[in-house]
C-alpha cells in the first residue's frame, strides 16, 4: 500500500512539473505574440487609427486566448464612447483572464458605460474573489457606493461610503478626498446639510481648491440659512473651477464624473 502511495505521489509530481513547463511555454509564446502585434505593431499607431485594430486582430489570429489583446481592442472604443462595441471585447478579456480584467470591466461599467446595476454585480464578484481591492486608485466598495448613488439609492450609498472612508482613515490616516466628496453628496441628497458640510470639510482639508465640493457645500450652507457664507463660497467655487480645480481623475478627459460641475 505504501508503495502504491509513493508511486501516485511520484506520478503526480511528474504531472505537475509537466503542466508547469507547458504553462511556461504557453506564456512565453503569448508574450512573443504581444510583443510582435501589440508593442511593435499596434502601439506604433494612434489607437484611433485602423492599423491599431488590424495589428491586434493579426495577433488574435495567432492565439485568440490572449486577454491583453482583447482589452487593447476594447480600450479605444470606450474612449470613443462606443460602449456596447467595446464591451464585446472586454468580455473576452474577462473570459480568458478574470483575475486581471474583471475589476477593469466593472470600472468601465461604472465610470464609462454607466450601467450601474451591472457594475455592482461585477464589483461584488471582485470582492468575493479578491477582497476590497483597488482599481484606478479607488476601492471596489467606492465604486459600488458610487453606483448606488447614481441609482438614487442614497442611504445604501451613504452606508457604504461611511464604512469605506472609515476603513481608509484607519489604514492611511485619512480617506481620499474624492471618496469624501461623494460621501458628502450621499448626505446632501438626503438633506442632511450639517452632516454633508462636515464631510465636505474633510475633503477640502486635503484639496482646498476643490470647486465641486465648494459648490455643493455652498448649497448646504444656503439651506442652513447661512446665505452670506454661501455666496462667498459660490464665488470661490466659480473662480476655482475657472482655474481648472475640479475632479482630477485620469478618465476626466473622456467622461464627466457624477455630480461634476461645469463652467
Amino acid at each position: 500500500m505504501k508503495y502504491i502511495y509513493l508511486c501516485l505521489v511520484f506520478l503526480s509530481s511528474i504531472s505537475c512539473a509537466q503542466n508547469s513547463t507547458a504553462n511556461q511555454e504557453v506564456k512565453k509564446t503569448q508574450e512573443a505574440i504581444i510583443e510582435e502585434f501589440a508593442t511593435n505593431c499596434a502601439h506604433k499607431y494612434n489607437y484611433n487609427l485602423p492599423e491599431w485594430q488590424e495589428c491586434l486582430d493579426r495577433g488574435l489570429e495567432k492565439d485568440s486566448t490572449i486577454a491583453y489583446l482583447w482589452q487593447q481592442k476594447a480600450m479605444p472604443l470606450f474612449k470613443a464612447r462606443k460602449y456596447e462595441a467595446g464591451m464585446v471585447f472586454i468580455d473576452k478579456a474577462v473570459q480568458y483572464d478574470s483575475k486581471r480584467y474583471l475589476d477593469y470591466r466593472a470600472f468601465i461599467k461604472c465610470i464609462f458605460a454607466k450601467t450601474y446595476k451591472d457594475a455592482i454585480v461585477d464589483f461584488k464578484k471582485c470582492i468575493a474573489l479578491y477582497g476590497n481591492n483597488y482599481v484606478m486608485d479607488h476601492t471596489y466598495q467606492f465604486h459600488i457606493a458610487l453606483s448606488y448613488l447614481q441609482l438614487n439609492e442614497f442611504k445604501k450609498a451613504e452606508q457604504i461610503f461611511k464604512k469605506d472612508t472609515d476603513e481608509q482613515a484607519q489604514k492611511f490616516g485619512e480617506a481620499h478626498y474624492l471618496d469624501l466628496f461623494y460621501y458628502g453628496i450621499s448626505l446632501y441628497e438626503q438633506k442632511k446639510w450639517k452632516e454633508a458640510i462636515a464631510v465636505f470639510d474633510q475633503s477640502l482639508a486635503q484639496y482646498p481648491e476643490f470647486s465641486d465640493v465648494k459648490y455643493y457645500k455652498a448649497i448646504c450652507l444656503a439651506r442652513e440659512g447661512k446665505s452670506d457664507a454661501s455666496k462667498v463660497l459660490f464665488e470661490e467655487a466659480k473662480k476655482d473651477l475657472a482655474t481648472g480645480y475640479t475632479i482630477n481623475e485620469d478618465q476626466i478627459f473622456y467622461e464627466t464624473y457624477p455630480y461634476q460641475i461645469k463652467k
